[in-house]
């Protein structure tokens, strides 16, 4: 029928499902949805990590919920996203500010803000400044989607494009 094999006919059409159910898949999804890799750093400049991700090994166990950016006392920290102030406060000792972004919150300490809770923020805003701390010298910033901690390099790096291979 058309010069294929059977088994080359299978693995076309196989292939050719798979490519669509991919562009449905992504074409679902409105424009504006969050996806991994979709922030931008919160700080200008240079990025460099001082401490990882560490997820718990149970959800209330000890963990580090975030990773930690090398940043200076007064320096503008930017929201990553648009969003919405969730809140802006103390908790414990640090002065902390969270961002909702819809499915996802991200929050970063120890930082001083002039927003509210309410205000709108677009992305590469100023939302706030580093303050010291006793933690580190350093930017923490968090993620979340509902309860569920999550690392924000999933959310700042990108994911490299998928390449189909040949079959053999």
């Amino acid at each position: 029928m058309w010069g294929f094999q059977n088994n080359d006919f299978a693995k076309l059409l196989a292939t050719s499902l798979f490519c669509v159910a991919i562009a449905v898949t992504l074409n679902a999804s409105p424009a504006h949805a969050l996806r991994a890799g979709s922030w931008s750093w919160p700080l200008a400049g240079a990025h460099t990590i001082s401490r990882g991700y560490e997820a718990p090994s149970v959800f209330y166990n000890a963990g580090h919920r975030g990773i930690d950016l090398v940043a200076d006392v007064g320096e503008e920290v930017l929201a990553p996203a648009d969003g919405v102030v969730h809140f802006v406060g103390t908790v414990v000792d640090r002065e902390l500010i969270s961002l909702d972004h819809g499915q996802f919150l991200s929050t970063f300490e120890p930082v001083t803000s002039t927003l509210t809770e309410g205000d709108r923020v677009t992305r590469g805003q100023v939302i706030g400044t580093v303050t010291t701390s006793t933690h580190c010298t350093c930017l923490h910033m968090g993620a979340r989607q509902g309860k569920e901690y999550l690392s924000p390099l999933a959310m700042l790096a990108s994911i490299p494009a998928a390449v189909l291979l040949p079959w053999d």
